[in-house]
């Protein structure tokens, strides 16, 4: 395999591993958002996650075809060195992961506090209500319920 060939199978896995993270990410978007996300740190890692397959030609290729192909075809001895790249890129991955979901978690519970503290107030605001402005209105508008001497009607006429 020459360098154009290692280059041209790299990029069909990188085109083949977007559109499986695109699917998992399609399959996942239902779930609860912290089951959801640690599943696709979980998928982005096992699918993109490289190991140096020939070391005097420096060489990589996906860790997870490495180890699969070692294990099914029992040739060669990289499976081992895949595995912990896999293992390792998976323990840096979700301590990003984490430090991300730390960081977030105050800044939400400080936007929803400040979210409902906006509703509260745009409810408690001491605007009259619609009732309340028919109510003054009813004289000026020669309301029907209420006859020449101001007081209230039994009957209401409907207005033509």
């Amino acid at each position: 395999m020459n360098e154009h060939d290692y280059q041209l199978a790299l990029a069909l896995y990188a085109g083949a591993a977007l559109g499986c993270l695109l699917v998992g990410w399609r399959i996942t978007g239902w779930m609860w958002r912290w089951l959801r996300e640690p599943l696709r740190v979980l998928m982005a890692v096992l699918l993109l996650a490289p190991t140096l397959v020939d070391p005097a030609k420096e060489l990589f290729a996906p860790a997870l075809a490495i180890t699969a192909l070692d294990l099914l075809f029992k040739v060669g001895n990289n499976a081992w060195r895949a595995v912990a790249d896999l293992s390792l890129y998976a323990m840096l991955a979700f301590a990003a992961y984490l430090l991300f979901a730390l960081l977030r978690w105050p800044l939400e519970r400080s936007g929803k506090a400040r979210r409902q503290q906006r509703e509260t107030a745009a409810a408690s605001d001491d605007e009259p209500t619609l009732r309340e402005i028919l109510d003054q209105d009813a004289p000026a508008r020669g309301d029907t319920r209420i006859d020449h001497h101001g007081e209230r009607r039994l009957r209401i006429e409907p207005r033509l």
